[in-house]
């Protein structure tokens, strides 16, 4: 009898939102003014801008030209272009040419290019 009919000025309905939850495709940038003293754990890629003292988890691992890291660090990737002092664990690590690293590195492969200053030992991964 009586039925109920769509407003013509009413906008449709939003589309849902993909899901991200589970997926390493998560970055978390940590910006130039944040200086964090503790534990960082992440399962998506972290990139340092500002200071960091503590340890860092996660899937991979960007310190930024003015980045600095103090500390322990366990990620599967390991890019530096600033300054890092400390130990690492993971599996690719790469020094820009502007990064200044002192750090025991253990890793499978590394990439240094001209210009990247590094003091500290290499030990290879197993596989």
């Amino acid at each position: 009898m009586f039925s109920k009919t769509a407003d013509p000025t009413s906008a449709p309905p939003a589309p849902p939102r993909p899901s991200t939850g589970g997926t390493n495709s998560a970055r978390s940038v940590l910006g130039a003014d944040l200086r964090i003293t503790g534990e960082i754990t992440s399962t998506g890629l972290v990139e340092v801008l500002g200071e960091i003292d503590g340890n860092i988890s996660a899937q991979g691992l960007i310190i930024g030209q003015e980045g600095r890291v103090t500390g322990s660090v366990r990620a599967d990737t390991v890019e530096v272009k600033g300054r890092f002092d400390g130990k690492v664990s993971c599996h690719a690590f790469t020094l820009r040419s502007t990064a200044s690293v002192t750090a025991d590195v253990t890793t499978a492969t590394v990439v240094i290019e001209s210009g990247a200053t590094i003091e500290g030992r290499f030990l290879k991964t197993k596989g």
